[in-house]
């Protein structure tokens, strides 16, 4: 039995939580991969997992194995590390967390010019805005946007900064009453933010708390919704300025200040980081520098 192989399969096994699944992925047969755990049962003399017809449950003995196994791949994932830092070829997969939004803006053009400068590293990118455990479900690393610093225990590099815009359509303005304080957007329509941390409270001078009719977990839908003269949105530059730039909508309060949405990269602590997960990172700075950043 390859001991690694089969630790390897039980990791993903708990992380995908199906059998199937890890048959799917790894393009094998779903007995395979049960013999395959069964045999590491026992070499080890123990139950690591129940078995149902519906899923599956680590045992107690299973549960603090797990824990072991992933830092043992990690310990091996250094080690070949090591090795291909002195070879300075990286190679390889990154599995990536990225928000939804960002996405499929920057990001889509981002690393496709990253997997030309790096063809020999496998990129599996999933995008959502739903807060998720990247060590628990294999990310390498994840990219995060916040107007406040995570209380994270991964390690977080600062990539860059977005701004927010106040945005409405010129015909909402038309004919709604005039924006000239913060105060003023108390009486308008104000869409918020789902996943916005302070929800209807809009970080604007010393903060302000709006109301609205839309409640939406995704700031393209909001643009759209404010284009079509319905209310007004907090939305982060990225996504508004091509529509500002066409006149399909106007910047309110631009001179009010305002928290800077600022994008990490988020990555696991551990004693060598791995050369393609260094050179990803060192390429997201280096990209937003050069495309964001310098205006």
């Amino acid at each position: 039995m390859d001991k690694l192989r089969a630790i390897q399969l039980f990791v993903r096994l708990t992380e995908l939580g199906s059998f199937t699944q890890v048959a799917k992925e790894l393009n094998v047969s779903k007995s395979m991969v049960s013999k395959e755990i069964s045999r590491l049962e026992d070499s080890l003399g123990a139950r690591l997992l129940q078995r149902s017809t519906r899923n599956l449950q680590l045992t107690q003995v299973g549960e603090g194995y797990l824990q072991h196994c992933r830092e043992a791949l990690l310990k091996f994932e250094d080690a070949e590390s090591y090795v291909q830092d002195q070879q300075r070829h990286p190679k390889g997969k990154l599995k990536i967390n990225a928000p939804m939004v960002l996405g499929t803006t920057y990001l889509s053009r981002l690393f496709a010019e990253f997997m030309q400068s790096y063809p020999e590293i496998e990129l599996d990118i999933q995008l959502s805005d739903d807060t998720v455990d990247l060590i628990e479900q294999g990310f390498d690393i994840g990219f995060r946007a916040a107007s406040k610093q995570f209380d994270s225990s991964y390690i977080g590099k600062e990539l860059t900064q977005f701004s927010y815009r106040i945005c409405a359509s010129p015909d909402y303005v038309d004919h709604h009453p005039n924006i000239c304080r913060i105060e003023d957007l108390k009486k308008h329509n104000c869409f918020i933010y789902s996943y916005f941390r302070d929800k209807n409270s809009w970080p604007l001078g010393e903060g302000v708390d709006v109301q609205g009719k839309l409640h939406v977990n995704n700031t393209v839908f909001m643009l759209e919704a404010v284009k079509q003269g319905l209310g007004i949105g907090f939305i982060p530059d990225f996504v508004c300025l091509d529509s500002l730039a066409r006149g399909e909508i106007i910047e309110l309060l631009p001179k009010v200040k305002r928290p800077k949405l600022t994008l990490y990269a988020l990555y696991p602590a551990r004693k060598h980081v791995p050369p393609k997960l260094r050179h990803c990172i060192e390429f997201v700075h280096q990209w937003f520098a050069q495309h964001v950043n310098s205006g």
